[in-house]
């Protein structure tokens, strides 16, 4: 009778050298830093980084339309309605008809939505700047230019 095999124990490290060798990956690893500490530092705003994403927009371009938004956003404008309606709920942002055209509405900061987007955006930085503390100007400034190239590359 021949002994049984051994079964291979799992190592404690996973290897992922093959994955290492794309930019994809590492840009996916990233961001789950980065978005688990975002999600951290807007909790305490009852912010998620979608309603962050669309306060700031609204706030940085005034009258700006539903559609607009999601366009700016990236996202289906079904998806946006429970944004603006959240915003909009918690007295954040306004809807305005447009005047010459009764179907859409212009979307304004109100007082309490500026205030909140001052103190949002304070600790954003304040994140980003924990985060990247070790990636000094020049090579944030490259990886915000490479990140800007392959999001303005075609889809095929």
């Amino acid at each position: 009778m021949s002994k049984p095999e051994k079964t291979p124990q799992p190592s404690t490290q996973i290897d992922d050298s093959t994955l290492r060798q794309f930019v994809g990956y590492h840009l996916k690893r990233a961001f789950n830093v980065i978005q688990a500490d975002l999600t951290h530092t807007l909790e305490p705003f009852e912010l998620r980084m979608l309603t962050y994403t669309a306060l700031v927009l609204i706030v940085d371009n005034p009258g700006l339309s539903q559609s607009q938004l999601a366009a700016g956003m990236d996202i289906e404008r079904s998806n946006l309605v429970v944004i603006v309606d959240e915003l909009e709920r918690r007295d954040l942002i306004v809807r305005d008809r447009v005047p010459t055209d009764r179907r859409t509405y212009a979307l304004n900061v109100t007082l309490a939505g500026r205030r909140l987007y001052e103190k949002a955006i304070a600790a954003v930085k304040a994140h980003e700047a924990r985060l990247l503390a070790s990636v000094d100007d020049k090579t944030r400034d490259a990886l915000k230019a490479a990140l800007s190239t392959i999001r303005e590359t075609p889809n095929t």
